[in-house]
């Protein structure tokens, strides 16, 4: 013996994914920013160094015109020239260094065009990180009067100037990309607001109950180009932007509803139309051989006035039916909330029961279970039962009402010891039009629509509905309703408990 539990719940909407759409905006803004920080930067470098070679150029063409007019500087002016960060020294071997191109001579100072020309750095790699740099220097190597000269330019002065400068530069540019950044956040949150309150508003189309009218009619015109040939499409979205997938889970989620609730209009249409076929047919049947043979013939006439009144109270049934589940679509059907005990109404049904049903053995077992809702609607509810247990139970077989509570549930259960029903079909009991013998239709009679108007009712008080069947051994349905005083709500589950 086993039991499988089949139960319906509402998805939660939407999953989230590391990254959203924000987050991606605002990144892509810092590093725009960013590079153009890094590409000023940059360009400041370029031109501080451009301006640092044209300072030693011209102090290197200063130094010739010196050397030209009074020769090498002795020991004394080579020590004040340093303490300037100039120095002079005569080589014994030819140049070396970096001859500039032709473009690049007519540039430079004349004196100093055909020079080689070098950087030399000094590192004291036993200092800390910040100070290993010992010195800088621009190095300037070229004949001159028949001697070959090295001139050098400390930049020393220079590189902390620079370094100090670009110092106070990174962390201005810093902070101005932090400030930025939380305000470009805000400013794309706002900027995609209106998408958020889309998918807020096509997620509610997934809840349950209604959108006022307003809001269905914003809505519609969004998603104007959606129609009945094209309920199966769906919006393909990045999953790695959580607006816009929001936005795509909630319509996506709408449409699969909508879609389904087309498809099952299509089959309740297209089932009710079956169902009135036939008792029409038969009707339109006794009519013609009414005027064909019944005009004279008492037997034929009685015979045929009998099927068309029995097929006519079968129409009125099925059309009723049909009524009542639309108002429950359509949610017009105003409920006469008041507290009752269960054990009052079934023994109520029950003693009903017993008087338009000899050939079944009825057994009540009532408790203390109190209600609040609609009395006629359970009692509907436990009508339907009863009859499908008279229906699929052989004579002199035994149908039990039973009623129990446990203070927060209270249950009200059918049960007989009929046909059972097929483990297969028992989450399809509720679907409209569904039976499970179509071959003991015409002589069971209705047309499939009880259940599903008593899972209605139940499932509009907040409860829920447990079947409980093996085939040869009789089946339970027992509708499960919110105790008195403890509240109930809108949504529920349908669990349907098979025992095989």
């Amino acid at each position: 013996m086993s039991k499988k539990l089949h139960k319906t719940s509402p998805e939660p909407f939407g999953d989230r994914f590391r990254f959203s759409i924000v987050y991606k905006l605002s990144l892509k803004l810092f590093l725009r920013l960013a590079g153009i920080f890094l590409t000023i930067d940059i360009i400041i470098g370029l031109l501080a160094a451009g301006a640092v070679i044209v300072y030693s150029e011209k102090r290197a063409e200063l130094a010739l015109d010196v050397v030209s007019q009074s020769g090498l500087p002795d020991e004394a002016s080579r020590q004040w020239l340093r303490l300037s960060g100039l120095e002079l020294t005569e080589l014994d071997r030819p140049p070396r260094g970096h001859i500039p191109p032709d473009p690049i001579k007519r540039l430079l100072p004349e004196t100093t065009a055909f020079g080689a020309r070098r950087f030399k750095v000094t590192i004291d790699k036993s200092a800390a990180a910040l100070d290993r740099l010992r010195s800088l220097e621009y190095i300037i190597e070229l004949e001159h009067g028949g001697r070959v000269l090295e001139i050098s330019c400390s930049l020393n002065s220079f590189v902390v100037i620079i370094f100090h400068a670009y110092a106070a530069l990174l962390a201005i540019e810093l902070l101005i990309l932090l400030s930025r950044t939380f305000k470009d956040a805000r400013l794309v949150r706002r900027t995609l607001e209106p998408i958020a309150e889309l998918a807020r508003a096509a997620q509610s189309l997934n809840k349950a109950g209604s959108l006022p009218d307003a809001d269905m009619a914003e809505l519609a015109g969004t998603l104007a180009g959606i129609n009945a040939a094209r309920l199966d499409t769906r919006i393909k979205i990045d999953e790695t932007q959580d607006e816009l997938k929001g936005l795509a889970k909630a319509i996506n989620d709408m449409l699969e509803r909508i879609n389904e609730s087309y498809r099952a209009q299509v089959r309740f249409v297209s089932d009710a139309s079956h169902e009135l076929r036939t008792p029409i047919s038969v009707i339109q049947g006794y009519a013609n051989l009414l005027d064909r043979w019944g005009k004279k013939d008492e037997k034929t006439l009685q015979e045929s006035i009998n099927a068309i009144k029995e097929e006519a109270a079968n129409m009125k049934d099925l059309v009723e039916q049909l009524l009542f589940l639309a108002r429950g679509d359509n949610n017009t059907i105003t409920l006469h909330i008041e507290d009752f005990r269960l054990s009052e109404l079934s023994e109520e049904v029950v003693n009903e029961m017993r008087m338009i049903d000899g050939a079944h053995n009825y057994s009540h077992h009532p408790s203390q279970a109190t209600v609040s809702a609609d009395r006629a609607l359970v009692k509907q509810a436990l009508r339907i039962l009863l009859d499908n247990a008279i229906k699929y139970t052989p004579p002199g077989g035994n149908i039990k009402i039973a009623s129990e509570t446990d203070g927060r549930l209270s249950r009200i259960s059918v049960q007989d010891d009929g046909i059972g029903i097929n483990p297969e079909a028992i989450p399809k009991i509720f679907d409209r039009f569904y039976r499970t013998d179509e071959s003991r239709a015409r002589a069971t009679g209705g047309a499939g629509l009880g259940l599903s108007i008593a899972r209605w009712i139940t499932l509009r008080h907040g409860g829920h509905m447990e079947v409980l069947s093996r085939e040869g051994l009789g089946t339970r349905i027992t509708l499960v309703l919110p105790s008195a005083g403890t509240g109930g709500g809108e949504k529920s589950a349908l669990q349907l408990v098979e025992k095989t």
